[in-house]
Order: structure tokens, then C-alpha cells, then sequence
């Protein structure tokens, strides 16, 4: 069964006769503990994809069709189509049921909040634990997500640590909350090879470790190849191709996959 299901998804950016579609009637299926991957060029619609699910989308965009339904099967609840769900219901699942990891941690994390509130951010907002107990966790998920010295880290500002240490803090946010689904809006593409490969590494175990579904953003087909169960081929707003990493990019049945390789 699929955690989410993506059904003729359709995003469409401005009014009127300045309209532009970035999305055309896309559908994708994320199953339980599965790791899909998104690969294209930019502006192949596969970061907008990412934020429809998470109706995090820039105000001049509109869904304008389709749905995008979350499974409430392990949560013992009913569906949740996200496009049409009401807006503190879709409060209630982010943090909770979806993680997302965002692209830069620069315009992500707060500049004047210390590491380790905004961390147990997720825990106070959907009354999981007591400021304690949330702070207490935030620095075990710190230190899950690989930062050392986690208990100084959390008393620290965005400012005062690496670019690498600042996305692991986006990890630990993305996973407190122990989520069935992370959404990975390219993670690291900020970030070196070197630590890139490391902090994959890193949330590769995670994810194993609890079990969770990933859909991951990527641009990088080697790294699409290594980590992901599915890969989807997305141009200008359409998805091309999809299947696992052996079916896409060893035997790639459309000439737009055969050029990304």
C-alpha cells in the first residue's frame, strides 16, 4: 500500500492570461519505507512537486487540480488529501507525519533562535512533549543526526556553525518528530562532495533505522542511483520516466533520460 499517492497533480503560477503551468497532471506513488527519488534539470518541476505535497508553495502558485493523498492507515485515521484538506489540517500532519528537509539551511533556520528551540520546535508545537523534555530530545536528535558535541550546539546560533553542521540541524528538525514520510528538497547541493556524501550517508541510516519513506529531490543522477528504491524523471512539469535506478538508467526508454545521463 502507498504512504502517499499522487494523482494528475496540477501547479500553475500567476493570473490570468500570465498564467503558467510548472505542473502537468503529474502522478507518483511513495510506498512504506520506500526511497523515491525526483531527478531533472531546474525547471523540470520536481522542487515544486516537493512543496505541493507540503502546500509550502509560493503565494503567486495555485494547485489547480489533482490530489495528493497521505495514507492514515498506521495512524489508525482516515486519508488526507493535502490539496484539499483544510489549512490547520495540514498544519497537523507537517512536522508530525511529513518531515521536510529544505535546500539551504541559510534561509531556513532562524538567525536569532538557538539551535537546539528551534529543533524542539516540532515537539512544542504539536504538544508531544513539556519544554524540558523537548529541549532533552533536541539534543539527542542532535546528536542523532550526527553533530558533536550536541549539548553546546544546542545553545548555539545558525551563524556559529558550518554549512555542514547547519544541515544536519535541518535533518534533526525533519526527523524529531519521527515522521512516516521525508520530503529532501536537495539536501546538500549547497555543500562539497566530501561532506555531501557524508551527511547521505548519515540520513541514509536514519531513515533505515525508523523505517521512514523518502521522497528526495535531487538533480544528481549518481546520487538518485545509490539511494533511491525508484527513480522519477520529471521535465518541464511532466513526468518522462520512471522505474528503479537498473530500469532508468540502465535501459532508459526516452530520449530526455538517455541526454540527463
Amino acid at each position: 500500500m502507498s504512504l502517499l499517492s499522487i494523482r494528475d497533480l496540477t501547479v500553475a503560477y500567476g493570473r490570468g492570461r500570465a498564467t503558467r503551468t510548472a505542473l502537468h497532471g503529474i502522478s507518483l506513488d511513495v510506498g512504506r519505507g520506500e526511497r523515491v527519488a525526483i531527478v531533472g534539470e531546474s525547471g523540470s518541476g520536481k522542487s515544486t512537486t516537493a512543496h505541493a505535497v507540503l502546500r509550502l508553495l509560493p503565494a503567486a502558485a495555485a494547485l489547480t487540480g489533482g490530489t495528493v493523498r497521505l495514507s492514515g492507515a498506521a495512524a489508525g485515521t482516515a486519508d488526507l488529501d493535502l490539496v484539499t484538506a483544510s489549512d490547520a489540517a495540514v498544519r497537523s500532519v507537517r512536522g508530525l507525519r511529513i518531515g521536510f528537509v529544505p535546500q539551504d539551511p541559510t534561509v531556513s533556520l532562524n538567525p536569532v533562535t538557538r539551535i537546539g528551540t528551534q529543533v524542539a520546535e516540532v515537539l512544542r508545537i504539536h504538544g508531544l512533549a513539556t519544554r524540558a523534555e523537548a529541549a532533552d530530545r533536541a539534543v539527542e536528535e542532535l546528536r542523532r543526526a550526527g553533530i558533536d558535541r550536541p549539548e553546546l550546539r544546542a545553545r548555539q546560533y545558525p551563524h556559529e556553525l558550518s554549512g555542514g553542521m547547519r544541515q544536519r540541524v535541518l535533518i534533526a528538525i525533519a526527523l524529531i518528530g519521527d515522521p512516516e514520510l521525508l520530503v529532501a528538497d536537495e539536501p546538500t547541493s549547497a555543500l562539497d562532495v566530501t561532506v555531501q556524501r557524508t551527511i547521505l550517508d548519515h540520513l541514509d541510516r536514519l531513515v533505515a533505522e525508523r523505517g521512514t519513506s523518502v521522497l528526495f529531490i535531487t538533480h544528481d543522477l549518481g546520487v538518485a542511483a545509490d539511494r533511491a528504491d525508484r527513480i522519477v524523471v520529471m521535465s518541464e512539469g511532466r513526468i518522462v520516466e520512471q522505474g528503479t535506478p537498473a530500469e532508468v538508467l540502465d535501459a532508459p526508454r526516452e530520449a530526455y533520460t538517455r541526454a540527463l545521463i
